[in-house]
């Protein structure tokens, strides 16, 4: 599978938005004022960071369509598996040591900060959500709505991906999440996630455009999950940050996100084959997953006990979290991530033999059950 450097530098704008986002809205950088006390213009514009999380699953739909293409479901398990999780249990200690270490205090903080030891590894599954656990950092919500599309979509990859398969998948997919809607039943709700389901769709069908070419089913499709993504908006955008919020911007930044993308589907941007932003598309996911707590300490300390103004401590921490990013991806997810996949595979190798008895190695074990001599050939 080749990289498509303009993926990751979108993963990197979606990754800057949501930190701006939570970085200029909906806490106190002081311990009193939200911060449109300091910035009462530019909350304004980056309130709408938030739909990074939108841009990135339609990423999302678009690299899993295309890296799950011709693998078997063990493979997608293995790489899915090997892929989220040794940089999350990472960032889960990071986080836990520096928020215990220098706490942020006073004022409005939207984050929890009582942890049982059943807490903690509860959230090392990633299913604290569904189990009713509490995250040790808020932004781990959308990791629960990754899993649900990665297990939606190893009903594909469980029978082969192919063009015919996706479709049917997306069309079933969009059809339940709309029905869900009107059912309101807590359980068809959590199977078919409404709300974001057409964004991972719209990125399967912009992968399937990339692979076989634009055709009128597709973006007829294509269209379909826009409109149903617009609709969604409307409840994603009801936040009160002191301030009424607009719709339209939101509905201008997702159609921006359709028709970026469809650019990249079409290849008009293969020219951007630059080496650094595959390295920033590496970094995204563990910056991801430390920014929000890690940042509010950043910025408490240094508005609180250094005065620098937040004008400049925003920019200064956004730019300041691609370090531990850097150090969790060069010295945990390059390192550990391997070792766990190649785990995960020896594993794999041993359920898929068809004598169990059978050794890894390739050797045979001694039979458990002796073979049985028939009457008459002693």
């Amino acid at each position: 599978m080749r990289r498509i450097p303009a993926l990751d530098a979108l993963r990197l704008v979606a990754a800057l938005a949501v930190a701006l986002y939570h970085y200029t809205t909906f806490w106190s950088p002081d311990g009193t004022h939200n911060p449109t006390h300091y910035l009462p213009e530019a909350g304004r514009v980056t309130v709408y960071g938030f739909l990074g999380v939108e841009l990135f699953f339609m990423i999302s739909g678009f690299v899993i369509g295309m890296s799950s293409w011709g693998k078997r479901l063990g493979d997608y398990a293995v790489s899915r598996v090997a892929r989220l999780y040794p940089a999350y249990w990472a960032c889960i200690a990071i986080t836990l040591a520096c928020t215990t270490l220098v706490p942020v205090r006073g004022g409005w903080v939207p984050v929890y900060d009582t942890f049982t030891w059943v807490d903690v590894g509860i959230n090392l599954t990633m299913l604290q959500d569904p189990l009713g656990h509490p995250s040790v950092d808020n932004v781990y919500w959308t990791l629960w709505v990754e899993l649900r599309f990665y297990l939606l979509w190893a009903l594909v990859v469980g029978r082969g991906v192919t063009y015919r398969r996706a479709v049917l998948f997306c069309v079933a997919w969009m059809t339940a999440s709309v029905l869900a809607v009107q059912l309101d039943h807590p359980a068809i709700t959590m199977l078919t996630v409404p709300a974001y389901a057409g964004y991972f769709c719209a990125g399967i069908l912009l992968y399937l455009v990339r692979r076989f070419g634009g055709s009128p089913l597709l973006w007829a499709m294509l269209a379909f999950t826009w409109l149903i993504n617009l609709h969604s908006l409307s409840e994603r955008v009801q936040l009160n940050p002191g301030w009424h919020v607009p719709l339209w911007p939101a509905v201008l930044v997702v159609t921006l996100c359709y028709l970026v993308l469809i650019a990249v589907a079409l290849g008009k941007a293969d020219r951007f084959d630059w080496r650094w932003l595959t390295v920033a598309g590496a970094l995204t996911y563990p910056y991801y997953l430390l920014h929000q707590r890690l940042g509010y300490i950043v910025i408490r300390h240094g508005l609180v006990d250094a005065g620098i103004p937040l004008e400049v401590l925003v920019p200064a921490t956004m730019a300041l979290m691609l370090l531990p990013a850097w150090l969790v991806h060069r010295f945990v997810e390059r390192r550990f991530g391997p070792m766990l996949r190649a785990a995960l595979h020896r594993g794999l190798q041993e359920l898929r033999r068809d004598r169990p008895e059978e050794r890894i190695d390739g050797g045979t074990s001694t039979p458990a059950i002796p073979h049985r001599v028939p009457v008459g050939r002693r």
